[in-house]
This record gives C-alpha cells, structure tokens and sequence, in this order.
C-alpha cells in the first residue's frame, strides 16, 4: 500500500503533515512543498535485493587527479589550483555583475588544450558569439548549446570525451519533463541539479553551474543544492566600481578564505595581480577620517582604505549606515569608544565605507575603524604613511591577529613607514619586526587616540561638548 504524501522544506528539510505558506522549522516562505516518499520493502517481502557495493581502502593504489587549470591565475586561485574533473562548481552573483563573462572567458582559455562545452538558457547561440567576439575568444574551439531540457543535454553529454569542462548557464532555467512545476522552481533546480551532478562525476567532466541569487545576496533555490555540489563560488562588487571579487564559500578541493580580484574593461574581465595598489590608487593622502587598513585574505595581504564620516544628527535616533563592513561590528566599536575612552557618538550620524566594492570580514580591521571614526570626529586627519590593524575587546584591549609579519610586509612594499599594530606577545624571544617599516605597539584602545590627538583636542572649545567628560 502507498503512502500517503509527505510536505517538506526544502531549505531546512523539516517533516510537515500539511502544506502551509510558511516553515515553521525555519521561518522560509513558500519553501514546502509536496514529496511522495519511496518505500524500500525488505527482502522476502516482494522487494528487489540491491547489488552488493564494492569497498575500498583508503590506501588505495590512485594516482593524484590532475586539475584542469583554466589560465585565469585567479579564478584558479578560488578553485584551489583549477577545475578538479568530475567535480561540481556552482557559481553566484547579481545579475548583470559578469558571471557569465567570467565563465565565458574560462573555457576560452581551457578549449584549447581539452574540449568545452557552454549550454546557455538564457541566449541564443549568435549572442554567445557575439559575447566571445568581444571578449577576444571568438577563435576558441568551445562548443555552444542553446538548451533547458535536462534530458537532451544529459543525452549530449553521456558520451565518452565529449567534454572535460561543461558550463550550465543558468541552473533556474533548466528543467526535467519529469516533474510538472515550472522551470527555477525549488523541485525543479533541484532535481536538475542533482541529474547534472551525477552525470559529471559519471562522465569525469567539471560541471560548472551559474546560479542566479535572491534579494537577500543568497543563491536562489532550495539550500540542498548547495550540498550537492562540490564547491560554491561567489562573484561580488558593486555597480559603480569597476571591481569585481570572487570568493570561495565551499570548497572541498581548496581553500575557502581566498578572493580572486577582477576588474570589468571593455573587453571583459582582466586580473588585478596586485589588488592593493589598485585599492589604493584614488586615496588622498590628508583627508580626515580615512585610514589604510593591512588585511589577509587567505594567503594574500590586502590594503584597502576605509572611510569614516560623522556628522550631527536632527534625528532622535542617529544614522548608522555602512557599506562593506558588518554592522554589529560597527555598533561595538561605537560603544567601546564611549565607555572606556570617552568619545561619545550617541548625538552624531556615523557613515562608514570600505573603498573600491570590497566586503571586510576580518574582526582585525577594529582598529583601523576606530581610527577613521575618531579622525573624522575631530576632523584631523590620520598619518597618511601609516597602517592599521588589531581586533578590539569589549574592556578596550587591542588584541593581536594572524599573519602580521604579511600584513606589514605588504605595507613596506607598497611604500608605508609606519603601523600602528596589536603588541606582540611572544614567550622566550623577542618579536621581530619586518624592514623597511616602525610599529607602534597599541595595547589599549585609549593609547590609539593619544597618537591621533585625542588629548590636544579635549581642550579646544566646542570639542569637549561631544564628548563624555
């Protein structure tokens, strides 16, 4: 006997007896949806036997995969070395921020050394061509597709060599004849994920799939996809910079702490070899309220200048907007600054930028923040030969971070003399220190706004009434 139909999330996966508009697990809108489970009936009552798996041991005689570098540095830099054959990549972004650009140029760069295939639902052919004409790879012997039947691609594909790389553009217009939903909807990017999937792990071909995101910067579709595949890439910036980032959200070949930096030209997207001095490029260097902040992201030192701007408030409750940075962070950083260094902010609208598109993660760039804010309140402006970085405690200490020695390296080469940094705490020798560069040790908070001129301007008049006596 058959049983009855079972509603379930597909973001979260909860069980629910009936359909409703909202997961009560997981709080998802229009994410439940209907599900007919299968059942598996034991041997000796009328059920198949299964066929017997073969086991292996970890110390198996396998050769190592040889990756399918793409000739793009730091697209392979995300990946980890480059496409791993019969792996699963999915790729997302905002529309229109060169996705299918990117991927274009990719197996560009890949056909001529393996074969490649594009399948696109969204353009046709000739537009495709249109594309690799401008972006210069319109002499690449890469095979184009115009298709959304799961089934005919899939029947393309299951043959021997037909492709080392295939890209799926998009994964939302895709659809299994199988199923009567529409295409991009929850039952339908996953069953044709999972259909893609297999077929390239079967076939030992990378599967690269574009996949459109929501309103919320998530990838659109049912959270299972993102554990199907292999790895999760996301492709950000912001519509008024020409600069574009990759970043590696799983992983399971490579890292996922690295970026690939990328600027948008005419005739695509080209590599930003040294992303610091491209960040940096516009700074001025004696503006108040702007400081250079020394980050890693993965294995690469990143300079990148933050902004700070406070300005009096005619609302009962201040602004506080930021752009690249987490805003809870910034909420603490404001409230240590008033409870244990005096600098009150609670009057005052606080706008905080990271220059040039980039999102900071780092709870290293606390110091480099506090800098900016207290600069842009007294409105002198910060050493413009310095750097900045430390990660804030809730009692004022500045505690230490990874990876300084690169952090301070990274500023030598690009021409800074000073930073201003967590001291070090080493047992049994002394710190040493990179070449080229001074670093003043912070230990506390309040001795960072001594540097700055915190003392000098708490005397001057009109100053002391913004501040906590």
């Amino acid at each position: 006997m058959a049983k009855a139909p079972r509603y379930v999330c597909q973001s979260c996966g909860a069980s629910h007896t009936k359909w409703s508009g909202r997961c009560e697990a997981c709080d998802a809108w229009n994410s439940i949806v209907e599900e007919v489970p299968i059942e598996i009936a034991p041997k000796g009552l009328g059920g198949a036997k299964g066929r017997v798996i073969q086991l292996e041991t970890l110390d198996g005689g396998e050769t190592e995969i040889e990756r399918i570098t793409t000739g793009i540095k730091e697209f392979d830099r995300v990946l980890g070395g480059g496409l791993v054959p019969g792996s699963a990549v999915l790729v997302g972004g905002d529309p229109g921020i060169g996705k299918s650009t990117l991927l274009l140029q990719a197996v560009g760069k890949i056909a001529p050394h393996a074969p490649c295939v594009y399948v696109s639902g969204e353009e046709a052919v000739d537009q495709l061509r249109m594309r690799a004409s401008r972006l210069g790879v319109a002499h690449a012997p890469v095979k184009l597709a115009a298709a959304t039947s799961v089934r005919d691609i899939a029947a393309t594909l299951d043959q021997p060599n037909v492709a080392a790389a295939v890209v799926i553009d998009s994964i939302q217009t895709m659809y299994v004849d199988s199923l009567d939903s529409a295409p991009g909807t929850v039952s339908q990017v996953r069953s044709c994920c999972q259909e893609l999937v297999r077929l390239a792990k079967r076939r030992g071909f990378a599967a690269i799939l574009v996949g459109h995101v929501t309103k919320e910067g998530t990838i659109a579709g049912p959270r299972v996809v993102e554990h199907m595949v292999d790895t999760v890439l996301y492709f950000e910036g912001e519509r008024g910079h020409p600069f574009r980032i990759l970043r590696a959200f799983k992983n399971r070949f490579g890292p996922t702490d690295e970026i690939g930096v990328f600027e948008m030209t005419e005739r695509g997207l080209e590599e930003v070899e040294n992303p610091s001095a491209l960040f940096l490029a516009d700074r001025r260097g004696e503006a108040s309220g702007a400081v250079v902040f020394a980050g890693v992201e993965g294995t690469r030192p990143l300079l990148v200048e933050i902004q700070a701007l406070v300005a009096p408030s005619a609302l009962g409750t201040p602004r506080r907007a930021v752009i690249g940075w987490d805003p809870g962070r910034l909420a603490m950083v404001l409230a240590v600054l008033e409870a244990r260094c005096g600098v009150a902010l609670a009057g005052r609208d606080v706008y905080l930028n990271v220059a040039g598109g980039l999102r900071v993660t780092e709870p290293a760039a606390d110091l480099a923040v506090a800098a900016a804010l207290v600069s842009a309140l007294t409105g002198k402006p910060a050493p413009a030969d310095a750097v900045f970085f430390g990660e804030i405690g809730l009692s004022g200490e500045v505690r230490g971070v990874s990876q300084a020695d690169l952090r301070l390296k990274e500023a030598a080469k690009l021409g800074f003399d000073r930073a201003f940094a967590p001291k070090r705490r080493l047992k049994g020798r002394q710190a040493a220190r990179p070449e080229g560069i001074r670093v003043t040790d912070i230990a506390e908070l309040a001795e960072l706004l001594g540097h700055l001129g915190w003392d000098d301007d708490r005397r001057r008049p009109g100053i002391a009434a913004v501040r906590t006596p």
